[in-house]
């Protein structure tokens, strides 16, 4: 069988498409027609509830970044049957930027990977001018969004459909989290997490292409690899395509982690290692590769691992070097690395680990 090649080159690991996770929304004459505080009769926009439907089945989250009486402006949120669309939304006196700004923070996203719509000139360059790399767009661009190559994901997958959802659920365990007083492990052990490790089988390849795309912090490498190459790799007897979900009380998290081993006689190379920035407080990163420690231990192999920096992922070198690998070449920004496979940290008892083979 023909090795699967890599999809891109070493330094071009980033995808070319900008693809939008995030569209921030203005409220008055942008959401609605008219100005909330000087008439409680705004109507709605023609087209607003359809685009917010068809993003949200894409996967595109939503919020507002609006200055606003905050209780005013919910209260007209739920009256026209939209305030489940949003999330963190900054309804307050602040600036746009930095209302914005929470929010890529809240969700733990890119700047790069926002969009805002605006009516008011000054508010679009001032959001702009603070930060370059969110696409900025006109009220009256309203119409078009939804045919933008920005706002079209390659995939459609079942976790792209639930993402609102599943972020919803992430405010809940973020609230918990701060009302619980006391060690993280002890919050971790409350959650009930249960964390699956699988082969991924071709039902998973869509979402497995997606998270290629759409994870660059907690990406060891940045390679994007299409559905053919991710399923050509499934079929390889030198290869292992491993995929991870998590579920706790509060809901699934979906599918949030996948790593590509190529496997030769003497030694397995890691050739992609990537968790959703969603999970980066449970933990279960470190067993993910605990659990390839393990296999490579049990194979009689050497485990190395490749990492490329794409700007962005510098803790993901950082979680290798505390797991215990070490560099043992460099080439600019690329860097392999070693395991001597002589500690692997036993699984926490806070959750319950299933590895499907």
């Amino acid at each position: 069988m023909t090795t699967p090649q890599i999809a891109i080159a070493h330094g071009q690991s980033e995808t070319e498409k900008k693809t939008v996770k995030v569209l921030v929304w203005d409220l008055d004459n942008t959401l609605w027609n008219g100005t909330l505080l000087e008439s409680d009769s705004v109507q709605l926009r023609d087209g607003v509830r359809a685009a917010l439907d068809t993003l949200d089945k894409r996967g595109i989250l939503h919020s507002i970044a609006s200055k606003n009486d905050h209780d005013l402006a919910m209260e007209k949120l739920r009256e026209f049957g939209l305030e489940r669309y949003f999330l963190y939304p900054q309804i307050n006196w602040n600036s746009k930027a930095a209302g914005v700004r929470s929010i890529a923070t809240s969700i733990n996203i890119g700047l790069d990977a926002v969009a805002f719509i605006d009516d008011e000139p000054y508010e679009r360059e001032e959001v702009k001018h603070a930060m370059p790399e969110i696409a900025v767009f006109d009220s009256s661009e309203l119409d078009s969004l939804a045919d933008r190559t920005e706002f079209i994901p390659a995939f459609i997958t079942d976790d792209s459909a639930r993402r609102r959802e599943m972020y919803l659920a992430d405010v809940e365990r973020k609230r918990a989290e701060e009302q619980f007083i006391g060690p993280s492990e002890e919050f971790l052990a409350t959650l009930g997490m249960e964390f699956t490790i699988a082969r991924a089988q071709e039902e998973d390849l869509k979402r497995a292409e997606e998270l290629t795309v759409r994870t660059h912090q907690l990406n060891t490498t940045g390679y994007t690899y299409s559905f053919e190459e991710l399923n050509a790799f499934r079929a390889s007897p030198n290869h292992l395509l491993l995929i991870a979900g998590l579920t706790d009380k509060f809901g699934s998290y979906g599918k949030i982690g996948l790593t590509l081993v190529e496997k030769n006689p003497e030694v397995w190379t890691i050739k992609l290692f990537l968790m959703s920035c969603r999970v980066m407080s449970r933990g279960v990163g470190t067993i993910f590769m605990n659990h390839l420690l393990g296999l490579a231990r049990d194979a009689g192999v050497a485990l190395q691992a490749e990492f490329l920096s794409n700007n962005r992922n510098r803790m993901m070198l950082i979680t290798y070097k505390m797991g215990g690998f070490r560099e043992v070449s460099r080439d600019g920004d690329f860097i392999v690395l070693q395991h001597d496979l002589d500690r692997i940290q036993p699984r926490p008892d806070w959750i319950d680990v299933e590895i499907v083979d």
